[in-house]
Formats: structure tokens, sequence, C-alpha cells
């Protein structure tokens, strides 16, 4: 389908004129890039202190259990090559944790195989109701469950299903003694200074509340299973540390798309580049295109133009508005059925 863009677009990076909370210049600069001319050497230094956190973070909790850290697999390119980093950069015990949220391409899926077995890592397989699940998207597509500021970098769709993943691997890492989780986000989704994140309890609990509360009140206490229970904030255990590896270093998609296709990593069928692994990321991206009027990715993928990753034209490839509409129909009637 011809992709009909319209939107008006900053400059230098791709963030459209309606993103919210950020003004553009008269020559068409929005604020985020004219901040970032202050100081062009800010994320070369940033870089360099993270990258050392980061290694000294992996060296002070490796070996400690029978797994060093858990990886939240979800088959995409980024998560592939993050497991690849851990495997073979760190040398690292991983369990590969996978949430199929029942829209996983059979490609991702080949991946997911294929992958884990070449780098010999285990790997386990979490699949909820998927009456549940469907009940779920469709609901968060329907009325506005989460606040705005959270619509700001993700569709309504993705998440619920990022704070589910977050949330039950969170509860396997607890109960296996996990010292890490580790997860596969661009620096545009997860900021350089986050690279290691050591949150307490309270910050923990209170950051489940925002996600918790709207699943429960359209899904019920059924999903409640997917969250900590209290006794757990309260228990001795010590909490898993969060780690991003891919937001310590530079971030080459050509790299990283390399990188995993040496591991048997194929791009599968019926997905876009922002999300390698998911076929409701097409239905997701259209609704909140219509509903906000911006594109769910715009954030992540400004970040990455503005930080030299990637260059504007590839940016608005990532950002394509139109979507087939055979493929939204038949997404459409998917998540109808059996929810």
């Amino acid at each position: 389908m011809k992709n009909r863009e319209r939107v008006n677009r900053c400059a230098v990076c791709v963030l459209p004129e309606n993103f919210p909370n950020v003004s553009f210049s008269p020559s068409g600069v929005c604020s985020l890039c004219q901040e970032r001319v202050k100081d062009k050497g800010a994320l070369a230094r940033i870089l360099k202190t993270e990258k050392k956190r980061l290694g000294d973070t992996i060296n002070g909790l490796k070996g400690r259990s029978s797994y060093d850290v858990l990886l939240c697999y979800s088959g995409g390119k980024d998560s592939t090559y993050t497991l690849e980093l851990l495997r073979r950069r760190y040398g690292l015990k991983v369990l590969a944790f996978t949430f199929d949220n029942g829209f996983l391409a059979s490609g991702a899926r080949r991946n997911i195989e294929v992958v884990t077995d070449a780098l010999d890592v285990d790997h386990i397989w979490f699949k909820p109701s998927p009456r549940l699940l469907k009940g779920l998207f469709r609901r968060t597509m329907e009325r506005n469950i989460f606040p705005p500021k959270a619509m700001e970098r993700a569709s309504a769709v993705c998440t619920s299903c990022i704070g589910l993943v977050k949330y039950t691997s969170l509860k396997t890492a607890i109960e296996k003694n996990i010292p890490m989780i580790a997860f596969g986000w661009s620096p545009g989704q997860a900021p350089p200074t986050s690279s290691v994140m050591r949150l307490s309890p309270m910050t923990l609990r209170f950051m489940e509340a925002t996600i918790k509360e709207p699943i429960i009140k359209v899904c019920g206490k059924a999903a409640e299973r997917f969250f900590l229970e209290k006794k757990s904030y309260t228990s001795k255990k010590v909490f898993p540390v969060f780690i991003h590896p891919l937001s310590a270093q530079p971030y080459d998609e050509k790299k990283i798309f390399a990188s995993v296709r040496r591991i048997g990593w194929k791009m599968p069928k019926g997905v876009e580049l922002n999300a390698t692994n998911c076929r409701l990321n097409i239905l997701a991206d259209e609704e909140h295109i219509h509903k906000y009027g911006y594109h769910p990715y715009a954030a992540e993928i400004a970040y990455l133009v503005r930080s030299g990753y990637m260059t504007r034209s590839e940016g608005i490839k990532h950002l394509k508005r139109e979507k087939n509409k055979k493929i939204v129909a038949a997404l459409r009637k998917e998540l109808r059925h059996g929810g």
C-alpha cells in the first residue's frame, strides 16, 4: 500500500508536530533537538559511564545462582541480539523467558527455537489464557484505561502486554533466585542512564499498581495471578536488578540485523520493523494513530534519529502510518474470536 504521509515532522528528527509537550522553532526543529545541540558530547560521556556501570553490575552478580540473568525474550531482533550479548560478550548463564501473547508470528516462534539452540540457552514459555488476553487487548483499544502520559511512548495494547511480561518475569526470577532481569529495549525505549536499575520493593509496588489496577478493572481478579503477591514486597528476599544492555552502547540496527542473522534469525512474515515478532502490533499501531494522531513509536524512533543511530529517512520508514487494511481487518476478527 502506498504511504500517503502528510504529518509535519521535526526537520532534524522525526517527531511529529502534534506530539504532546514538544514545541517547534520557526525553522521546524523540535525542542528536544534544540536541547541536544547545546551539549553534543553528552551522549558519549553517558555511554562510557553506563558501559562501565553495566559491566561492574554484571560482574558483581555473576555466579550467585543457577542462572545469572533472566532475559525477557520476545524473539524479535533486539531481544535476540541482547541474548547474544549476554551469552557471548558477558558469558552469562541465561534463562530465556518468552511471554506468549497469542499473536507471535510463526517465524518468531521458529527464531526463538533456532536461536536458543544456537546459543545453548535454557528457555521457558509462559502462555496465559488466550481468552483473557484477547479480552484485555480488545478492551485497551476500546477504553482509555491508562493515563495519557503512558500513551506517549507505546500503544495501549503494548503497554498492557509489556506490563504483564515485566511482572510475570519478575515473579519467575524471584522464585528461581535469579539476580538480574534483562530486556532487549533500544535506547529509545530505555535511555542510556537506565542501563542498570536497582528498584526498591516500595518503588516496584508503586510501578506495578499503575499497570495492575487498570488491568484488573477490565479483566477482573483472574488477572491478579500475573502480578506479585503482597507478601513478596515485605519478604526479606532481594529483588532482581533490571538491566538494559542495548542502552549502554551505540545502537546500530544494520549491525544488529547482520549479527542475529548469523545465528539463524530470519525476518518473520506478517510483522513490521518496530516489532519483529508480534503480528498484533500492526493493529495496535493503527488504533493508537487513530486515537492520538501520532505513531506510538514516534518518541523511540525520534530519539534514535536525534542520537545519530538512524538516519531521518530510515526513521520515517519505521513510522509508516497507513496499514494494510486486509491485515488490520483480519486481526480485528481474530481478536474478537474467543475473547
